[in-house]
């Protein structure tokens, strides 16, 4: 075979491999046509299910801890203003993270907050509840946030809400401050920190 007849052949199986990762992956990741941005996009889709594999993983070996031996109900229990559920918080420093974050874990959802740059990377898993993104998103715009991107992943009845969020120079709250106001937005008649 000539050079030219070998370089062709490479040239058209890389076009069939491009064409084929970009139908596997969801349009909104791929900005235009070319070559780098198919590969850009894809690599950023692939880091996205990773994040999402690893949130189950976790989801899985917290649910494998769990003392109680009974099934649990698909349904969240319901939270009475009286009774918070147990939230725990923990900030932690580059031994857990190359960014500084902090976590607010509670029986009804996961909000993990770290410093990326010049913004926050929020993360937040929970069960599936009608409406929570909205009351997600309005607790940080009440907080003062900006909300620069959203990705939404879900696996049967659990939700990954992935926010890029810029911090307004008006903000005060810290990264656990944070955290503790969105685990808030779970509860019914919650009171948040620019409330009071």
């Amino acid at each position: 075979m000539s050079h030219i007849a070998v370089e062709r052949n490479r040239r058209r199986q890389m076009n069939e491999h491009l064409k084929v990762l970009r139908s596997l992956t969801p349009c909104f990741y791929i900005k235009r046509g070319d070559q780098a941005s198919i590969i850009g996009g894809v690599i950023d889709f692939i880091k996205e299910l990773h994040q999402v594999l690893q949130a189950l993983e976790y989801k899985k070996q917290r649910k494998s801890l769990s003392p109680s031996p009974s099934p649990r109900p698909v349904l969240l229990p319901q939270l009475s203003p009286q009774q918070p559920p147990d939230i725990n918080i923990n900030s932690f420093g580059a031994e857990h993270f190359k960014e500084l974050g902090a976590c607010c874990n509670s029986s009804v959802a996961d909000v993990e907050a770290k410093i990326s740059g010049s913004n926050v990377l929020l993360k937040v898993i929970s069960k599936q509840i009608p409406g929570q993104i909205v009351k997600i998103i309005t607790v940080l715009e009440k907080l003062s946030f900006e909300v620069l991107h959203l990705n939404i992943s879900t696996m049967e009845d659990t939700v990954l809400y992935s926010f890029v969020i810029k911090i307004r120079l008006e903000c005060q709250l810290s990264l656990e401050e944070l955290a503790l106001e969105v685990q808030k937005s779970f509860l019914p008649n919650a009171v948040y920190a620019n409330d009071i």
